[in-house]
């Protein structure tokens, strides 16, 4: 079963209602953005993070257009060292190439030892999009519904303002 279609059936289960749009593969955040004008929801981005010895693991969402500084974020998360997890980490844990990474790709966590984080700038926003585990599709849903989502796959998450 392809990435897409264990979104969609897992949304269908939990009865979350969303909205997709096929377009050619976003290779950029710019690109994605271009697929998708025009269409209601905050557009994020979410980065796969990992400290010094790897041995923890962060999933961070916040607006595409907002920068992280990483030395604040290690700090609010009690962290020695934050940095981009590699692509075989990603693969790893997700089971997801890089440009595709989501909170859908938690679905592939088998551990469940990532730990979710969301910038209290966009949690008050009615509605998100991510690439549904390909990099081919926008979904969107209503934040509330991802935070059901979430729960009921066996996520907490932590709201901080980064």
């Amino acid at each position: 079963m392809d990435g897409y279609q264990i979104v969609e059936d897992k949304l269908n289960e939990l009865g979350i209602p969303f909205e997709i749009v096929e377009h050619e593969p976003a290779l950029t955040t710019e690109q994605a953005d271009s697929f998708i004008e025009g269409i209601e929801g905050v557009r994020t981005k979410t980065m796969f993070l990992t400290n010094r010895k790897k041995t923890e693991y962060y999933l961070l969402i916040m607006d595409d257009a907002k920068m992280l500084d990483m030395d604040e974020f290690k700090e609010k998360i009690q962290a020695n060292k934050v940095r981009m997890a590699s692509s075989e980490s990603l693969m790893e844990k997700m089971g997801l190439p890089p440009g595709v990474v989501s909170p859908f790709g938690l679905l592939n966590n088998k551990d469940k030892d990532i730990k979710v984080y969301f910038d209290q700038a966009i949690v008050d926003e009615e509605r998100m999009s991510f690439h549904p585990n390909t990099n081919e599709k926008t979904l969107f849903l209503a934040t509330q519904d991802l935070f059901k989502y979430l729960e009921a796959i066996g996520y907490e998450y932590t709201i901080l303002d980064v």
